[in-house]
């Protein structure tokens, strides 16, 4: 037997292990943001029950998008030294206490409080799994993996928009919660039986440098200055699109009813399948090119939100989703290969830009769309993404 006929198993099973490690990282994803956006399926519906207006409900919904940008923020100052699997673990079993209150409420107050302190677990679940990934693949492994990653949060956007839908449509909204809250435990049982924890070698960057100053390398560095702007654009405008998109196709002429807006989200399908293509995309155009040419696609997609066509709505979310997810991951894949330090401070400060981006956009968008009406809210979110494509071109291709 060759040396090559030797090897070639070998190389097969490194193969296999890493396509089961890629799919269980994109199953704790799912787990770790399914509550994030299931809740914007079912947004009319909470509309009803809370008897406030769009703009407000849109707000409380997303307002876990403001624990996230709080999390993100204080994972980067004070998490270098947590253990990674405990603190995923922990985070998504303390997921479900506010999940469960959700099912309670009547209150509008409590119900973005309680959207928060979701935001609070998920950011601290999402951003610390980051960083493990991070630590635990090789730099040319850690883009696939982060793809896949995100490739979870694309699967969390679609099934969970859908079994939210599908849940409050047939048993109840408090039910619907319920439901999320079991998921989350499930996710926390997932995380403690199949990640590694953490070596000490890889927490020894947590001795040295006081936590505090963690954040300063990233902020000093133009290249993830830069990821965190697109970061936030980014979210800027998949927010405000999903968000407020909903109410267009519950109003005349589209007239969808609540079972049928959930399955709208089919529309996020493709993603499932070209969002792994993004270290790909990513290894082939560079960073900069990658991501200006998938939020030129995404572009493409909100001026197709301007028909009352079905079909041709549906089409324009599927370029949109398909855009922003595509220039989501490499974005979060270019942080992890430019911090070379502080990878957990990087890691945060990104999810603190991106998700502050959807507080912003929710909020803007919904106003727009509350005062002026869908077509001024299209232009809008064009422009950011027009801006977030001329911030790319500051974006090198890393050397290898």
């Amino acid at each position: 037997m060759t040396t090559s006929e030797q090897t070639e198993p070998t190389r097969l099973g490194m193969v296999a292990a890493d396509s089961w490690r890629f799919g269980i990282i994109a199953v704790i994803a799912f787990l770790t943001l399914v509550d994030l956006f299931a809740t914007q399926a079912i947004l009319p519906s909470l509309v009803m029950k809370f008897g406030v207006s769009r703009a407000t409900m849109g707000l409380a919904v997303n307002a876990s998008t403001f624990g996230m940008a709080v999390a993100g923020i204080a994972v980067a100052l004070f998490g270098r030294g947590i253990d990674r699997r405990n603190g995923i673990w922990i985070s998504l079993a303390a997921l479900a206490i506010p999940t469960t209150l959700l099912s309670q409420t009547d209150s509008i107050v409590i119900f973005a409080v309680l959207r928060i302190m979701q935001g609070l677990c998920m950011s601290t679940a999402f951003t610390l799994t980051m960083a493990y990934l991070a630590e635990h693949f090789s730099s040319r492994q850690a883009t696939s993996a982060l793809a896949a990653y995100v490739t979870g949060n694309v699967a969390s956007n679609f099934f969970g928009r859908l079994m939210s839908a599908a849940v409050a449509d047939t048993f109840g909204i408090s039910t619907n919660f319920l439901t999320f809250a079991a998921l989350n435990l499930i996710g926390a049982a997932l995380v403690w039986f199949t990640l590694q924890k953490t070596s000490e070698m890889m927490r020894a960057d947590a001795v040295g440098d006081h936590a505090r100053a963690a954040w300063k390398g990233p902020l000093m560095n133009a290249e993830l200055r830069a990821c965190f702007v697109i970061g936030f654009l980014i979210l800027f405008v998949f927010i405000g699109t999903f968000t407020y998109v909903n109410f267009r196709l519950v109003a005349p002429p589209i007239s969808l009813s609540p079972m049928a807006l959930g399955l709208v989200y089919f529309v996020f399908l493709p993603s499932m399948l070209t969002t792994p293509l993004a270290g790909r995309v990513a290894a082939g155009l560079g960073p900069r090119v990658g991501i200006g040419a998938t939020l030129a696609l995404a572009i493409v997609g909100l001026l197709l939100l301007l028909t009352t066509n079905l079909p041709i709505v549906l089409f324009g979310m599927a370029l949109i989703a398909v855009g922003t997810f595509l220039a989501q991951a490499i974005a979060t894949g270019h942080v992890s290969r430019t911090a070379s330090r502080d990878r957990t401070a990087a890691s945060g400060i990104y999810l603190a830009s991106y998700y502050a981006g959807g507080l912003a956009g929710s909020f803007v968008i919904g106003q727009v769309y509350d005062r002026v009406g869908w077509t001024p809210c299209v232009a809008v979110l064009i422009a950011v993404l027009a801006a977030a494509i001329g911030v790319a071109r500051v974006l090198q291709t890393p050397k290898l």
